[in-house]
């Protein structure tokens, strides 16, 4: 990013490069400007990409599935509804099936709870329609 507002140390360049791949370019772009454009939100973007994409999320130990999986039930279990859908939209680009998704969504409802699970279910459902509406006939 030339001429950036955010400290683009090494970390902060590989954590924007994998949440792009993960989240898609789209997303993670916008997501960025909105930083750009508004001085409150670059330390929380910087935070999030740096840390969260560039420290965890590169780390080796878990392949990029399992760590999407594992964010979907976490987001599940919190609520957390429009980071769910952005997430599961990171399952399916990191290799997820519909029916892998559809797992860890059952596994959350034993933990979390019927409602939790259904309501998890209704958003994955509207990702997947998405996509297939995206990829045409």
């Amino acid at each position: 990013m030339p001429d950036s507002v955010f400290d683009d140390n090494e970390r902060f360049l590989a954590g924007l490069e994998l949440r792009k791949r993960v989240l898609g370019e789209q997303h993670v772009e916008r997501s960025m400007k909105a930083a750009v454009d508004d001085p409150f939100l670059r330390p929380i973007q910087q935070m999030t990409v740096e840390f969260g994409w560039g420290q965890v999320w590169n780390r080796p130990g878990l392949p990029l599935k399992l760590r999407s999986f594992l964010s979907v039930a976490f987001l599940a279990a919190l609520g957390k509804h429009a980071e769910l859908r952005t997430h599961i939209r990171g399952a399916l680009n990191n290799g997820a099936t519909p029916e892998e998704l559809g797992e860890v969504l059952l596994q959350a409802a034993v933990y979390c709870g019927m409602p939790v699970g259904l309501e998890c279910y209704r958003i994955a459902k509207e990702v997947l329609d998405e996509r297939a509406a995206e990829s045409g006939p």
